[in-house]
């Protein structure tokens, strides 16, 4: 039991870090401009993608550097000349444009790189097991993916809490009027923050590529799970964010890993069920069967018992 608690912990915890690196973008892009980018994961999905292809050429570490870099390049390009534009006739203008934005995307995907899952893996030097406990390796890719995921989240807030560029964004993001009045190109930092999410996206696909496959539905997987997380963790909130994505981690991750049924719930409290009965289905249902509604039932009961989110302060 013990082993099976060690590890469901270090793989959600793997898991939930990766959702964050994921979902952080997306948080600063709410927090700056107030809409929910739906084109978010596919940017996510053009990382794996873009890495994919430079890794062919120039290996894992180049396409590591690149491919979030060209994923931001993107983004930003795509908030100057088509968010920016869109903005003036409100955020239900904006919701469809990025929700048509993530169709184009898949389909521009599929038209260049295929339908099938590329061959895209993890370095060499990454293929080993890092430790074996209780004849179970735990591979040094997943700790490189805790490393770089934690190496993302210190480096956010430093930039946010610390710097002078953070100290702009912020202003930015509650006074507007005011920082443009100050000097400062207002509209300059929201395309930089809007490619800088896109390239935290971006380098979330490099990373989950090779240990969750790269294939076009990359996006639809993790899409709406992003979305639970920003709204469970509270919208703007990048401490949230990163709350709600370990909870949801370790949730899915225990869930898979303990194969538990109703019926062995109800033996707890010495409650006998007949196995025959016409509720059958529903005495057998397992733990790994619930696992991928357990986020979106986290986020029906968050918006029924706090609307606002574990730290947020915004409803809208």
């Amino acid at each position: 039991m013990f082993e099976l608690v060690f590890f469901s912990l270090l793989n959600g915890i793997v898991t939930g870090l990766l959702l964050f690196m994921l979902a952080s973008g997306l948080t600063l892009i709410f927090s700056m401009m107030g809409v929910l980018n739906f084109a978010h994961a596919s940017f996510y999905m053009l990382g794996a993608y873009f890495a994919y292809t430079v890794s062919l050429y120039l290996g894992f570490w180049v396409g590591l550097f690149v491919a979030p870099i060209l994923v931001g390049i993107l983004g930003a390009l795509v908030e100057r000349y088509g968010l920016r534009y869109v903005h003036r006739w409100g955020h239900v203008a904006e919701l469809i444009f990025t929700f048509g934005l993530a169709f184009l995307i898949e389909e521009i995907v599929q038209f260049i790189w295929g339908k099938d899952t590329k061959a895209y893996h993890e370095p060499e030097i990454l293929q080993f097991p890092l430790f074996t406990f209780f004849g179970q390796d735990f591979p040094a890719y997943k700790a490189f993916m805790l490393v770089v995921s934690i190496g993302i989240f210190v480096a956010l807030l430093l930039v946010l809490t610390k710097s002078r560029v953070g100290l702009i964004i912020q202003a930015a993001i509650t006074k507007p009027n005011m920082t443009a009045m100050l000097g400062h190109n207002v509209p300059l930092v929201f395309m930089g923050v809007f490619g800088a999410g896109c390239a935290l996206a971006g380098l979330a696909g490099v990373i989950a590529g090779p240990a969750l496959g790269t294939f076009p539905g990359m996006a639809v997987v993790l899409g709406s799970i992003v979305f639970v997380i920003v709204v469970v963790g509270g919208l703007g909130s990048l401490g949230g964010a990163f709350i709600a994505s370990l909870l949801i981690g370790l949730l899915q991750t225990f869930a898979i890993a303990l194969d538990y049924s109703v019926n062995d719930l109800l033996m707890v409290f010495n409650i006998e069920t007949d196995v025959d009965s016409a509720l059958r289905d529903l005495w057998t249902l397992s733990l790994p069967q619930v696992a991928p509604i357990l986020p979106y039932l986290l986020l029906v009961l968050i918006l029924i018992f706090r609307p606002t989110g574990l730290l947020g302060k915004r409803e809208t």
